[in-house]
Parts: C-alpha cells; structure tokens; sequence
C-alpha cells in the first residue's frame, strides 16, 4: 500500500517524501515538491521529547499545504523501526541535521537502504557532508558571504557588504538545488537506476549562483566584483534610480537598442554613443538621476516600461501582492486554516504565494491548511504496515503521536 493518498494529482503524484525538517532549505525544497504533486510527510519529534524543533507560523513555508504530518521519536528504538517501515513504503528521506547525525540514529543512507534499496535520501546542510567548514553552523547571510554573493553586491552606506533582502541562500543555494537534485535522482531512478544519498551544500549552491564571476575570475585572473562589469554596476544602465516621489525605479537597459531608447526618452540623447564610455558614466549618470526626479514614478513607468527600455519599479512588498501582473497570472492564492493551534494566534485565512513555478498544481478555490497539531499517525502507519494495536502502544508509550 503506497503512503500517497491515491487522488493526489501533479507531476510527482505517486512520489512520497519523508521531511525530517521544520524550517530552512530542506523545508523549502519539501515545498516545491509538494507543490509539484509529492506527498510530503512531515515528521518533527514528539512533542516535549527532548528539544522541539522550531515552530514557525502557521501561513510560513504555504503553510504546509498538501503535506500530511507525524510526530516520532527516533531515539526509541520502536520510533526507529515505525520510521524505517515508513521508509519501506517512501521514495525520498529529506533531512537537514548535521552531519553524522542520521547515522548515529542508525538511519544513515546503508540503514535506509537495507529496507528500501531505491530509496533516495537528501542530506542538506550549510557546507556538506565532509570539508573543514562541515561542522560549522550557520545561516543564510553566511552561505552568500563565502559563496563571493555579498562581495559582489553593491556595498552599503558604510562600504561594508549589504545584507540580501531576501534567504537567497536557503531558497535558491539550498531549496531549489535540493528539489532539482532530488527531481534527477527520481529520473536516473525510473531509467534503472538505484537510490541514492545527495550531498546538498547551500554554500556549494551560492558559488554555482556566483558562477559567472568566478569562473570569469578564474579564466582572466581579473578581480571581479561589483562594479567590474555591467551587471555590476560599471555603466549608468544598469542601477536603480530615485523619482520625484521618492519611488525607486530599476534599469536594465543592456543591449544598445533598449539603451538608445532609454536615452532618447530619458531627454539624454547626448549619451547614445557612451553606452560603455568608462570616462563618461559620472556624468552619465548624474544626467539620469537629474531626468528621473523630474517625475514621479508612476509617470515614468508609464512613460517608459511599455517602449523597450528595460525599466520597471521598485516595489515594496505591500506593492507586489496588489500587482496586477501577478494577479493575472494567480500567483496569489486564498488559505483557508480549519481550526487553530492552541493559544488562537494564527489568522483563520489569508492568502499566500501560490504554486507559482511552471508545472506546478494550479489552485481551484481556497486552499485548506490545517493546525500544526494535527497528526496522520494513524493513516500513514497503517499505509507503511503496522497494525492498530501496534500504532495504539506506540501513541500510549508516547514513541509517536
């Protein structure tokens, strides 16, 4: 009996992943996989079982949605032996603690393995399963300053690295490297292949993010960084600019025509010639900033975002969820919480970013999410084999819940 419900739709329907993770990169690879039709299982530690994970709130990672959810304790040997039944029945284990610690559970990538030989486990951590920077422990800001991310960014008021705006590290470097290696795992898998356990480093995916500098560096021994180049802000075409109202506007206006452009209806038809004229920025830029506060910035989006210029504004994120572009494109989707965790805190509905990415599910309705503390215990035991008296001893000795 397969642990997915068996109405699941999407392109992963039939695909079940075990997240022994509550936040970070795993959590968001867990997410897009669900989001592409896996059954996600969510599996944190009984509650008050030693040191309870990390709770985030209840509209935090979609808020949960499409995943089903148990509480078991690893340490306990029977927990050990209702996880790896579980494991008999899954596809991909998705894990997130330091290295050594699966295997000194006695659920390394060989214990997996001797119950289901297909079994694909995703081992995500800041720096790797091996190297001197393994055991450290660290957060997204970490990974984009080794990964050369911060260094390359335009630096601060105080000439110091900015800080992201955005966990591009956990998100990108770690949640969507994780979701594609485990996406390939499952298609070398299908075209005969075996399991396997992926070594997934945030820090690895921020330097692949970082690429095109380094492998730059690499080739022309050139000290690349911000303001190197023009994606780096050497040339005025390139930056963001203040309007009359304070609004900010972005230009990206790279290739010669969408510059010319930019130019002409900027009022600066002087600087047509000067695209990549090092001696001319300053001024370049100064004759920019000067045409950009002369309007508001609505005006000048209108006036120049349609024509081939490569402007658009700076929104906040007030301003993005009220965008026009994302509602005709349903990127923001209704949630509906049925009932609420203890204390009442969480709202009862709301939106959220939907399952945006392309061949994702779309979403008909609101979507129903459900308390944190609502168990599938009995459900997904029963699916991986064990009996009801089995799963009632395991709940009255608290193993699972």
């Amino acid at each position: 009996m397969p642990l997915s419900p068996p109405d699941r739709e999407g392109l992963l329907a039939g695909v079940t992943v075990l997240d022994l993770a509550s936040v970070g990169p795993a959590a968001r690879c867990t997410r897009l996989l669900a989001d592409y039709g896996a059954e996600v299982v969510k599996i944190g530690p009984v509650p008050g079982h030693g040191v309870d994970p990390i709770r985030p709130p209840a509209y935090a990672y979609s808020g949960s949605r499409w995943c089903s959810r148990l509480s078991i304790d690893l340490k306990d040997r029977a927990g050990r032996a209702a996880f790896l039944a579980l494991v008999g029945r899954a596809d991909v284990v998705v894990e997130s603690f330091r290295p050594g610690v699966m295997d000194r559970l006695d659920l390394g990538y060989e214990a997996l393995r001797s119950v289901n030989p297909g079994i694909i486990l995703c081992s995500t951590t800041g720096y790797g399963q091996d190297g001197p920077r393994a055991s450290w422990a660290g957060h997204d800001i970490n990974y984009l300053a080794v990964g050369g991310f911060l260094s390359a960014s335009e630096p601060g008021g105080d000439g110091g690295p900015p800080l992201a705006g955005a966990t591009i590290a956990d998100a990108a470097g770690g949640g969507m490297h994780a979701a594609l290696a485990v996406m390939a795992a499952l298609i070398g898998r299908a075209a005969g292949g075996s399991g396997v356990h992926l070594d997934v480093s945030i820090a690895d995916g921020v330097l692949w993010l970082t690429s095109l500098a380094v492998d730059e560096h690499l080739a022309t021994g050139e000290e690349v960084g911000f303001g190197h180049d023009i994606i780096s802000g050497r040339y005025a075409c390139y930056g963001t600019y203040r309007a009359a109202d304070g609004g900010w506007l972005a230009v990206g206006a790279i290739e010669p025509k969408f510059y010319r452009e930019l130019c002409h209806r900027l009022g600066c038809p002087q600087w047509v010639d000067h695209q990549l004229d090092d001696a001319a920025q300053a001024q370049i830029r100064a004759d920019f900033r000067a045409a950009f506060a002369t309007r508001d910035r609505a005006a000048w989006v209108e006036a120049l975002a349609p024509y081939d210029t490569c402007v658009s504004p700076v929104q906040s994120v007030p301003e993005v969820v009220r965008d026009p572009q994302y509602a005709a494109r349903g990127a923001l989707v209704e949630a509906v919480l049925d009932g609420t965790d203890e204390g009442g805190a969480d709202p009862a509905r709301f939106r959220q970013v939907g399952p945006v990415l392309a061949g994702m599910l779309s979403v008909e309705g609101p979507v129903a999410l459900r308390p944190q503390s609502v168990s599938d215990a009995d459900r997904l035991l029963a699916a991986a084999g064990l009996a009801v008296d089995e799963v009632a001893a395991l709940r009255d000795r608290e193993v699972v819940a």
